[in-house]
């Protein structure tokens, strides 16, 4: 029997893991909802280390993204046979990886927020529900009135009525099922004047997804895979804008679109204690064994690891040639089905094809790790989503906010009604709709409350990806630290209308009931406003 709660979140990735752990603190009852065995979202199930800013030690997340931080870091000091010289480091960097200054196993943080979840679950407040999906919802006067749950282990279906609906899904589902406006896919150039929007609107122009996995490399072993089904066909594709087959070392540089070569030497000898992670100085993509790794052996005493562990979300396993999203569940089937074609392609590749430096071809020593994405055939339990169904909302963002060729390197706009901020470059990996890398520099941006107040349904708020920005700067807002912060927001603003018997668009137009909320985010460390720092 699923208790009714105050608040029903829909989806457990980092966005809704925030929100319900915003929305129990404030005391409320929360329903959490998620469709694989694992929450965490992009974190976990999809197997992405977190992509951020560079300033992100010391300031420009909320204190419960920096609790989440330092319990990732905080595991790898107890539990794992670091030396000496990686525990002292206060900014440690379990992998090394050159993406991010906390690159490290799905496992771990999955470990983390579910520790966090837990003091609310003992306490009655929090019921999660792991691999359920929503499959309709009710509506009722601009209402969500209730949502049906299906079991997908068994079968079973539940409904369940809440006051307050959050959708925390990968692909903004509630909207669609719900009869929320919103969004897919680009804009055209006349809606909000973006320099760089199609002509036309191509709700089913969407970036790529990407199935990932990770991999440890073996010296003298044979891990080879069996040839994939669709091996032929990845291995002799070769997109009109690209510089070769995509299953090669040469591919664009996103930012120049210039060919670039990229190197794989499994295990080099170099010590991680060196490796700097600062994408505003050096993006870090072209030496692709580092550049996700989350494991690094040369953290740890001599002996206790035969390998690293990278993670392989490169240009290489992109997949564009189906839309996730709005085409039907038919297309939305085969897009994840060859995406993890070309992922298995990829890895087969690897293993059998790719140049050496020695000269030579092929590293059948490479071996896929089921047991770091926790499935049977070692690809991550779900696809790394990009991009999202997006609300119509009271504000959007565009590029004119946060464009550095727009704005200038110390501008971007500044929100009446901040509840947030985020930094990241304007990074749209290629499309659907046959789009190149979009990839320009931004500037550090405050998150507007009004992009997570639908301009109609009072009572569903989003809390991911879904929020009002456009296809062009969801490619700076769709990062771990804004999803989280958004997720945050949209509990702790939902708790709040029940408090105080008010709804989230009268919070956000209303000076007073704004000023009252933003000393709740205030008192919770969410941050609103920047320092004065430089755009990349």
């Amino acid at each position: 029997m699923i208790p009714e709660p105050d608040i029903l979140v829909v989806g457990a990735g980092l966005g809704g893991v925030a929100a319900a752990l915003a929305a129990c603190r404030a005391g409320r009852t929360v329903v959490l909802t998620e469709e694989t065995d694992w929450i965490g979202g992009q974190l976990t199930s999809q197997a992405v280390p977190p992509d951020e800013h560079p300033w992100v030690e010391r300031f420009g997340t909320t204190a419960s993204y920096r609790r989440l931080r330092e319990g990732i870091r905080a595991y790898y000091r107890q539990w794992y046979p670091m030396r000496s010289e990686a525990l002292a480091l206060t900014d440690l960097n379990p992998g090394a990886g050159r993406v991010s200054k906390l690159c490290h196993e799905p496992r771990i943080a999955l470990t983390v927020l579910e520790a966090m979840l837990a003091p609310h679950r003992a306490a009655g407040r929090l019921t999660l529900l792991t691999e359920h999906r929503a499959v309709s919802a009710e509506t009722d006067n601009d209402v969500i009135s209730a949502v049906t749950l299906e079991d997908l282990r068994t079968g079973d279906r539940a409904t369940v009525t809440a006051r307050y609906v959050i959708d925390a899904t990968e692909t903004g589902e509630l909207l669609e099922l719900g009869g929320v406006e919103h969004a897919m896919g680009a804009e055209a150039q006349s809606e909000f004047d973006e320099p760089h929007a199609p002509d036309q609107p191509q709700p089913l122009n969407q970036q790529g997804i990407t199935v990932c996995f990770a991999l440890s490399h073996h010296e003298g072993e044979n891990h080879t895979v069996d040839r994939p089904a669709d091996y032929a066909f990845w291995r002799s594709y070769r997109p009109d804008f690209w510089p070769g087959p995509l299953l090669g070392l040469q591919a664009p540089d996103p930012r120049s679109l210039e060919p670039v070569p990229r190197t794989f030497v499994p295990n080099p000898d170099i010590d991680p204690l060196a490796v700097s992670a600062d994408q505003s100085a050096d993006a870090g993509d072209k030496e692709l064994w580092g550049f996700r790794r989350i494991l690094a052996r040369g953290m740890h005493r001599p002996g206790a690891f035969d390998s690293d562990i990278t993670l392989v979300n490169w240009p290489l396993n992109d997949y564009w040639l189906k839309p996730l999203v709005g085409a039907g569940e038919e297309t939305s089937a085969q897009a994840v089905g060859e995406a993890r074609q070309l992922s298995l392609s990829l890895l087969y590749w690897l293993q059998t094809e790719a140049p050496r430096q020695d000269g030579g071809t092929g590293f059948p020593g490479l071996r896929i790790r089921p047991d770091i994405t926790g499935t049977d055939d070692g690809l991550a339990k779900t696809p790394y989503v990009r991009e999202s169904r997006r609300i119509k909302a009271v504000t959007t963002v565009t590029e004119h906010d946060v464009a550095i060729d727009l704005v200038g390197p110390y501008g971007g706009t500044r929100h009446r009604d901040a509840v947030g901020v985020g930094s990241y470059r304007i990074d749209l990996h290629p499309s659907t709709g046959g789009d190149n890398y979009i990839d320009i520099g931004s500037v550090p941006f405050e998150i507007p409350l009004g992009a997570l107040v639908p301009r109609r349904v009072r009572n569903l708020l989003p809390a991911g990806k879904n929020i009002g920005t456009t296809h062009i700067t969801n490619g700076c807002y769709r990062l771990h630290p804004v999803e989280w912060n958004v997720g945050e927001v949209a509990g702790a603003l939902a708790a709040h209308c029940l408090a105080e018997g008010v709804e989230p668009e009268q919070v956000q137009s209303e000076d007073k009931r704004y000023e009252t909320f933003a000393r709740v985010l205030d008192r919770d460390g969410v941050q609103r406003h920047w320092p004065d720092v430089r755009g990349y």
